[in-house]
């Protein structure tokens, strides 16, 4: 039997349903982990769930207020237990490169960020987060080590790894070309969620 894909509710509703969601997706979801900084996913198994939460009278759920009680809901539902160690991962430091950095202040006008084929745009946002962003294309977890503080805007466009007929330059070419900046191999200390317990047929509400 073919099961129907997982759907999930938009932000910014006082409502939020996930449709046939795993208990892996639900973690990532609840906890803002990508899944190689969670540990003990064999223990969620891979049964399909249905789940909503509903906010207090005029609260609107974003991902910041969504994201705890996600959380009480496997605490209190699937009996879920977690607890946090820190560890090092391959992967890059943010740092400046010769001749200084070259970024634009923010004009103070904040978005969601995107990052699309060729590129990236992210508003209003610190070098720490903005190195956040640079996971997905790097590869590896990138930390700021450059030092800068302050707020910036963004627009980063680059060839997408393994792209060699693009015209535009990779990811290390472009962040060097058009912020003055650099990735250099580094041990990233990141958090790890361990998954201590989980309870795979949920308590009724």
């Amino acid at each position: 039997m073919t099961l129907p894909n997982t759907s999930w509710s938009p932000y910014g509703t006082n409502r939020y349903a996930a449709t046939n969601a795993t208990l892996e997706l639900l973690v990532q979801l609840a906890y803002g982990m990508p899944s190689d900084q969670i540990s003990g996913f064999e223990k969620l198994g891979s049964e399909h769930y249905d789940v909503s939460v509903k906010a207090e009278d005029g609260v609107l759920l974003t991902l910041d207020q969504l994201q705890p009680r996600i959380q009480r809901l496997l605490e209190e539902r699937f009996k879920l237990a977690t607890h946090r160690e820190q560890k090092e991962y391959d992967g890059y430091a943010l740092v400046v490169a010769k001749g200084g950095p070259r970024l634009k202040p923010t004009a103070g006008v904040s978005e969601n960020g995107m990052i699309y084929r060729g590129g990236l745009r992210l508003m209003n946002i610190t070098l720490a987060s903005f190195a956040g962003f640079l996971r997905s294309p790097a590869g590896s977890p990138v930390i700021d080590k450059t030092g800068i503080r302050g707020n910036y805007d963004f627009t980063l466009t680059y060839a997408r790894d393994g792209d060699t007929d693009s015209p535009l330059p990779s990811l290390f070419t472009a962040l060097q070309e058009q912020f003055g900046l650099r990735l250099e191999r580094s041990k990233v200390p990141l958090e790890v969620l361990v998954i201590d317990q989980v309870e795979k047929v949920p308590s009724e509400n």
